[in-house]
């Protein structure tokens, strides 16, 4: 595969996927030939293990690619993006965090960082402190405000970073824990709805996001 080719179909892999396999299908194979393919065996086949949506296989192929492709940012970033398909997100943590250290202008590694630590931080069933989940969020909300930076008019951005600061919201805005702080919850929730805003901003007329700003807007209102 081509590099600019390559590169092209990395960028427009998550859109890809929220498109439909479809899409995704046909990113890659208009990069891919015969003769451009890539040496290492392994990143090959994770390759068409990517194309086929077996993202488990895609992610043992391409960790037994390292660790001689550990320094390709688009080898690593595909291993973070099937890890993270099979919901491997510590893992996929380690690796999109060595997309970031190589390629530093990677939005869309940023992105996944983001939604792994969110994800990790509001998991009920993991025994995480209550200082860590905040932790995390905190983290992926930099991670957001990182990949805004660089794409300040993608719309997926600031609605994740809202629910990043909703998160954060509800765990430092509920009475009788022992984190409760209103304050810090008020301005969680007044971040929250401000990117929402954004996303109104850039997507007008969207009736799920303006049910969440009033959610938001009552969740913050109804603050003890």
């Amino acid at each position: 595969m081509k590099r600019d080719k390559l590169n092209m179909f990395l960028r427009k892999l998550n859109h890809g996927v929220v498109g439909g396999m479809l899409c995704f299908t046909v990113l890659l194979a208009q990069g891919q030939t015969t003769e451009t393919a890539p040496s290492n065996p392994n990143v090959r086949l994770g390759q068409k293990a990517l194309l086929d949506g077996d993202f488990k296989s895609a992610a043992n192929y391409l960790q037994k690619a390292l660790p001689a492709e550990a320094g390709d940012p688009d080898v690593m970033y595909m291993l973070g993006y099937s890890q993270f398909q099979i919901g491997e997100y510590k893992k996929s943590l380690a690796s999109f965090g060595k997309v970031v250290a190589l390629r530093p202008d990677h939005g869309s590694a940023y992105y996944y960082l983001g939604k792994a630590k969110n994800i990790l931080a509001v998991q009920t069933e993991t025994k995480t402190s209550s200082g860590n989940r905040e932790k995390m969020l905190s983290a992926a909300i930099a991670d957001y405000s990182k990949a805004i930076e660089l794409n300040a008019e993608d719309v997926k951005l600031y609605q994740n970073r809202a629910i990043a600061y909703r998160d954060l919201g509800i765990l430092r805005g509920t009475s009788g824990t022992s984190n409760y702080d209103k304050a810090i919850a008020t301005e969680a929730y007044n971040n929250c709805i401000a990117d929402l805003e954004q996303v109104l901003a850039l997507t007008p007329g969207k009736k799920d996001i303006q049910t969440e700003i009033k959610k938001a807007k009552v969740y913050r209102d109804n603050l003890k």
